[in-house]
């Protein structure tokens, strides 16, 4: 990557764990993240993962004056006809927490008498400029299936129920939620669509990164 020192871009989100894995996923690359203490509301009202994470990075580019990241991600599951996907992180309602999702994902599934059912993490990351153009896009995707009750402590939203067979160290699978944070990275749907971000990132001029005065 050329230049003397990290390219700094601004992450939308107020998800500290997304914030979290996000940061960590790109540091190797050079590229540090600043998380903002706030954010324009933005109604997440797109019918696709890339709709809402294209909002969400435009409205924070054009708020700030610099370059911003955003994404939209979520548990897909073709036999709840792809639910939870955009609505994953209300699910259960507005202002539900992990665990109230996950709750309500497994009732649902027991309703139908669906057991282990395929699912996905899927995540679209968006990079904005200033001016509202999209920059760079990526999707990660990573197939598994939704067990439950719910098992390990690490990770966050449906980590817990996602069970992944993957790892040939684990020949019956793991859950997400029972994977380290490096290794979760290394595999996730997130750590997919950002490895992307960021070489897309090595290859944009320097400018691209400094503050530019804000859109009144």
């Amino acid at each position: 990557m050329s230049g003397s020192g990290p390219r700094r871009v601004l992450l939308a989100t107020t998800n500290r764990h997304k914030a979290r894995e996000i940061a960590a996923i790109l540091r190797p690359y050079g590229i540090e993240v600043d998380v903002p203490g706030s954010l324009p509301a933005v109604a997440e009202d797109g019918e696709t993962f890339a709709a809402n994470a294209r909002k969400k990075a435009v409205s924070a580019a054009r708020a700030s004056g610099r370059a911003a990241l955003a994404d939209d991600s979520g548990l897909v599951v073709p036999a709840l006809y792809g639910e939870p996907g955009v609505h994953s992180a209300r699910y259960a309602g507005p202002n539900a927490a992990d665990a109230d999702n996950v709750e309500k994902l497994l009732k649902v599934l027991a309703s139908r008498s669906l057991v282990d059912p395929p699912a996905a993490f899927v995540c679209h990351a968006t990079l904005a400029s200033p001016d509202g153009s999209v920059l760079a896009e990526a999707e990660g995707r990573v197939e598994g299936v939704v067990r439950g009750p719910s098992s390990g402590s690490h990770g966050f939203g449906y980590d817990p129920v996602f069970h992944w067979f993957g790892d040939v160290t684990r020949k019956d699978g793991v859950r997400f939620a029972e994977l380290s944070p490096d290794e979760k990275d290394a595999v996730s749907h997130r750590g997919h669509a950002f490895r992307v971000i960021a070489r897309a990132l090595a290859e944009l001029p320097p400018d691209v990164f400094e503050p530019r005065p804000r859109n009144r």
